[in-house]
């Protein structure tokens, strides 16, 4: 019995609406009816109404589908991502594993084509917990690695902590205690750190789930009773029947049956009102305990009863789990082999525009280059011709300036001369006897001797 109480009822995260305390909520839907009322463009409206669906977290696959048809009109592909994600979320509720998948994949591949990263990680979330259910715990984990990769990207802390959420319950189901406590702990530290109650609600359970197993049944209380205050006052109905059935069970697991009929009762009930046939199976199974410790066997069986109930019209039993499984992994290989064959499409088309766009590229540049060549040698053709007459220029301005040069010389000289031929004709004068000297001396020299004579 004691193994049978360390079995954890864990609850998966909830992508689908806002997570806004009951009376907010309320506030904040009403705030959007009326803006809905006074908004005159379609596409205000349908965001309106959008917005609405998910904080009031509507379930009725009309409402979702009427949103899809006209985001379809609008041609605005990121709300018909959302209406497809939501009437996946419905279908998941309600048991109908096919059609919920067959939802999940078609609001991935609108998300993946658009390129909204938040969606694609929400629906690869989505479908990561629907493996997990199913016990396909490697493809689980491969859609919730992907998720949080995604949501890292774009620091979505929201998103973040809820994927961190999931991973750990991978890792419990694994056996890897430690590796579950350090994602729930991760989890719950941004949900407090973000102000998402409902998230830290989660991860609080979690945890203590994580403690109820390791035998640390007082610390694993204290997390439990935590989370339940938390879902009461935020009022989430799932939340107060998951974490008041894990403190029904705590108290079973210590003999204490009284104390644990309270808190399966309020589970009950709340799951009752919620509908979901999950949360009413596991309440039922553990009403079915505490009635069979206190020797009411005839409730026992009517909790045993309406446990297999809830059961069957999830699962069907082990057969119908096993169809499902396979008609999965059917739709899942089908699906993964038309991806592949879109991808491969998708890829050849981008490479087809890059060699194009490689074409065009390379023609550019080599234009470029041919005309930067010409551009060269043109300037090196008008480089040479400057240099050659700049060249000329200054030969003839030193052939100039040697002309000028060689005729300043020649007068300089003629005027040496010049001046050295009247020095020597003045010399010249000088030292030669004036010829009236002569002829008067000679006269002179006529008359003695005629006297003479």
């Amino acid at each position: 019995m004691k193994k049978l109480f360390f079995i954890l009822v864990l609850f998966p995260c909830v992508l689908f609406g806002q997570n806004l305390p009951a009376g907010e909520a309320s506030k904040t839907i009403d705030s959007l009816l009326l803006a809905l009322k006074n908004a005159k463009q379609d596409t205000i409206q349908l965001r309106l109404r959008i917005e609405i669906g998910e904080i009031g977290t509507i379930l009725r696959i009309g409402y979702w589908d009427s949103i899809y048809s006209d985001s379809k009109k609008l041609k605005k592909k990121y709300y018909e991502a959302k209406a497809l994600n939501n009437i996946g979320f419905i279908y998941c509720k309600q048991g109908d594993i096919l059609r919920c998948l067959v939802f999940y994949h078609l609001s991935l591949k609108m998300d993946e084509l658009i390129g909204n990263k938040e969606g694609e990680a929400i629906a690869l979330s989505n479908i990561g917990t629907i493996f997990h259910d199913q016990g396909e715990t490697q493809k689980a984990l491969e859609h919730f690695e992907k998720s949080l990769k995604l949501l890292k990207e774009i620091n979505n802390k929201y998103g973040i902590a809820n994927c961190l959420n999931n991973l750990g319950f991978i890792h419990n189901r694994k056996g890897e205690v430690a590796k579950a406590l350090e994602n729930y702990e991760s989890s719950l530290k941004i949900q407090e750190e973000i102000g998402d109650k409902s998230g830290e609600a989660n991860a609080l359970c979690n945890i203590g789930g994580i403690y109820f197993s390791k035998g640390e049944i007082d610390k694993a209380r204290e997390y439990f009773e935590k989370s339940l205050k938390i879902n009461e006052m935020i009022g989430d109905k799932e939340g107060v029947v998951y974490a008041s059935n894990n403190l029904a069970k705590l108290f079973l697991f210590k003999g204490l049956a009284s104390e644990a009929l309270p808190h399966a009762n309020k589970a009950m009930k709340m799951a009752r009102e919620i509908g979901y046939p999950e949360s009413i199976s596991t309440s039922a199974a553990v009403l079915k305990v505490i009635y069979l410790k206190q020797n009411k066997h005839k409730d026992a069986f009517e909790m045993f009863e309406l446990e297999i109930k809830m059961r069957d019209s999830i699962h069907n039993q082990e057969t119908q789990k096993a169809s499902i499984k396979k008609q999965m992994q059917y739709a899942y290989e089908k699906q993964e082999a038309v991806d592949r064959a879109e991808h491969k499409s998708e890829l050849e088309k981008q490479q087809a525009v890059a060699d194009e766009k490689n074409r065009r590229q390379n023609i550019v540049i080599s234009s470029a280059a041919v005309g930067l060549l010409l551009v060269i040698v043109f300037a090196g053709f008008v480089f040479r011709s400057l240099r050659i007459t700049r060249k000329q220029k200054i030969l003839i301005e030193i052939k100039n300036n040697e002309t000028e040069g060689q005729k300043e010389i020649i007068e300089e000289k003629q005027k040496e001369i010049l001046d050295s031929i009247h020095y020597a004709k003045r010399i010249q004068t000088a030292l030669i006897t004036s010829e009236k000297y002569i002829e008067r001396n000679l006269n002179k020299l006529d008359t003695e001797w005629s006297e003479s004579d």
